[in-house]
């Protein structure tokens, strides 16, 4: 028989056999913080670290896999999900799949969490997460919700998520590409994942499927962070972005309200946090720039993933990129000082969308039209800098739609179209923010500096910037400040920035090539002012 034990509530009507899951050694449900870190010490999945933060590893996978997710292909899904974007895989397969996990986990120690999604009560998701890891659940009870305890006694999950990182999947049996798996099934209203202990599996699957049900409900689900002036619910702001971007540093500014640093909702009643939590990127954080993220580093039941640290003084190294550049922690939302309570705001005043320009060729801040918006929106472009992955020796562009590809189970234009009617309906204006190079690109030029980011963000945000002089930029059509107060006039000019002009041009044209290619896959399924904005 199966013990169970539990910190927290659990509805006795909902036990781990209405998933199927019978004959593990011991299940324990709704664990505290701090009954997790206990477990996961013990366990000797990590130390305790300074101030009482969880160091881990997730081994030999520091990111996500990918290439490794499957769509469930049935009836349901078959005209709705965007097959070219997610790998079919077949019932059959996973039926074989799941019985197989569930036979692995047999006579284990499984971690049971039920919590949430969505701060919206009507666009609320409940989620059971079953883990393998304490400290998995650990994670995922800071980047979810936490129902109250009363609600536990009532709580019936509409999704469970399944995560074994000690399970192999295999290729031939179970109709995946690897060893390892993550499966989610839309008529179950399963997930099964394995072979991975990156814990980022576990936030992004429910982003996933959030991305899934939403847009029916006419709900914009958005990979974005977000705030509202202080005190101001109704004056919010979103800022879209790839990792490495700025989405949750710029967002979390002393002078507004954190609503959430990764993923929202847009419905008809405003901007809401899909979690409860924050994940953010370590790798050369540090007091001066960012305190209030530092100093969760160093709170108690902090998951702080893959940084290296001395074992003896337990201090962490910031700069050591050895395990890998996607060094992270993960902390609830309540860590920083001014975030929202509720997880709410009003209808966005201001759409921003981040990226960074290796190239060296985008301005700081530019402003965008509603088609503008949906061109930059649809492409999602970033860059990867030379150095940070073998074989990169100059910028590589990277073009992930939406701003988030690997999460969107709909072709890009359902979130494209619902985006654009919401920017116009509320008159949101919409702004591209360049967090990358200046001066040259990534090798010759510099960093675009933090504080002209924050002061354009700013004046942007307050509406003083549109009060400014703004030029039409000959390359991408889109305007651009020519002087803003506090801000080195230069930077607003990049191809003034550049030792040899001519090589910004050509640098440009290379560039521009770059975004016209990628764009020609949407080009037949957008409305025409969308196709008059297109960049050339």
């Amino acid at each position: 028989m199966t013990q169970e034990t539990t910190v927290g509530r659990v509805n006795p009507d909902q036990t781990l056999s209405h998933q199927g899951i019978k004959g593990v050694a011991v299940a324990h449900y709704n664990y505290v913080e701090a009954a997790l870190v206990e477990a996961a010490v013990a366990r000797g999945e990590g130390r305790l670290g300074l101030g009482g933060a969880f160091l881990c590893s997730t081994g030999q996978f520091t990111g996500r896999s990918p290439k490794d997710k499957f769509v469930v292909r049935t009836p349901s899904t078959e005209n709705t999900i965007w097959w070219e974007n997610n790998a079919p895989m077949t019932p059959e397969a996973f039926a074989t799949l799941k019985a197989d996990m569930l036979e692995h986990v047999k006579g284990r120690e499984l971690f049971v969490q039920d919590l949430y999604a969505g701060a919206d009560p009507a666009h609320r998701l409940d989620v059971r997460v079953v883990t393998e890891l304490a400290w998995h659940g650990l994670f995922i009870r800071h980047l979810l919700r936490r129902p109250s305890r009363e609600e536990l006694d009532g709580f019936t999950p509409e999704w469970t998520i399944i995560n074994v990182p000690s399970f192999k999947a295999d290729p031939a049996r179970h109709g995946c590409r690897t060893d390892t798996v993550i499966a989610l099934n839309f008529d179950e209203k399963t997930i099964l994942i394995g072979n991975t202990a990156y814990a980022g599996e576990n936030k992004k699957s429910v982003f996933t499927i959030l991305n899934y049900i939403l847009p029916g409900k006419n709900v914009m689900a958005m990979h974005c962070s977000a705030n509202h002036a202080i005190g101001q619910p109704e004056d919010s702001a979103v800022f879209f972005g790839l990792s490495g971007t700025g989405k949750t540093t710029l967002s979390a500014s002393p002078d507004r309200t954190l609503i959430g640093d990764d993923e929202h909702g847009w419905s008809d009643d405003g901007v809401f946090n899909f979690e409860g939590g924050c994940y953010a990127k370590t790798i050369d954080l540090s007091a001066e720039a960012e305190p209030e993220i530092y100093a969760t580093t160093h709170r108690f039941g902090t998951v702080v993933e893959n940084m290296v640290y001395d074992p003896e003084t337990l201090v962490l190294d910031f700069s050591d990129r050895s395990l890998t550049e996607n060094t992270r922690c993960a902390y609830p939302l309540d860590a920083i000082s001014n975030a929202s309570a509720t997880g709410l705001g009003g209808h966005p005043r201001h759409v921003v969308m981040l990226t960074c320009d290796a190239f060296g060729v985008l301005p700081p801040i530019a402003r965008l039209s509603p088609a503008q918006a949906m061109y930059h929106f649809l492409s999602g472009f970033t860059s990867k800098a030379a150095g940070t992955e073998r074989g990169i020796t100059e910028p590589q562009p990277t073009f992930s739609t939406c701003f988030g590809a690997p999460f969107m189970p709909r072709r890009p234009e359902v979130y494209g179209k619902l985006l654009q009617e919401k920017i116009l309906q509320h008159g949101a204006t919409c702004w591209l923010v360049n967090t990358g190079w200046t001066g040259g690109a990534y090798g010759t030029g510099k960093r675009m500096p933090i504080k002209a980011t924050r002061a354009l963000l700013s004046a942007a945000l307050d509406g003083s910037l549109n009060t400014v002089t703004f030029r039409k930029d000959k390359n991408f059509g889109f305007e651009v400040p020519v002087a803003v107060p506090g801000v080195d006039s230069a930077l607003l000019d990049p191809r003034s920035t550049w030792a040899d002009p001519a090589a910004y041009d050509a640098q440009a044209a290379k560039l521009i090539g770059m975004f016209q290619k990628n764009f020609a896959q949407y080009v037949p399924f957008i409305d025409a002012d969308v196709k008059a904005a297109a960049i050339g």
